[in-house]
């Protein structure tokens, strides 16, 4: 799966530990922590997490909280922390730099939202992998 989060982590990333499976997508977030506001792109989803692309990632520890849609419409408005990075490094050498982010403390409907907004991507994934070209 792509999305930098499998080989080219940092020694500060943690071993490989999903339970949850992860999905390629392109889906429009912004995040704030503090007084700083930033418009970034989810480039991948599981049910307790995401990644975001960016070449200025937050310090992991970082408190966000997150605003996306899912592709229903509803909007999703949920807090999580950086869990670990994907750091820029210099001559191009990942080329998907970015951080991963652990959700936290979601109230029951909203894991259902989450739940069924990565149902929708993995369908809308295995639509894209089906079709003849």
């Amino acid at each position: 799966m792509s999305g930098g989060d499998d080989d080219d982590r940092d020694s500060s990333a943690p071993a490989e530990r999903r339970s949850h499976e992860r999905f390629d997508t392109s889906i429009q977030v912004d995040y704030a922590s503090g007084d700083t506001f930033l418009y970034a792109y989810i480039t991948n989803i599981s049910e307790m997490g995401i990644f975001i692309r960016s070449e200025a990632p937050a310090p992991r520890g970082t408190a966000l909280t997150l605003r996306f849609a899912a592709p229903d419409g509803t909007g999703l408005e949920l807090p999580g922390v950086v869990a670990w990075l994907n750091p820029v490094r210099p001559g191009g050498e990942n080329p998907n730099p970015g951080m991963g982010i652990r959700f936290l403390d979601l109230a029951p409907e909203t894991r259902e939202h989450i739940v069924a907004l990565v149902r929708t991507v993995a369908y809308l994934r295995d639509e894209d992998t089906a079709r003849p070209d």
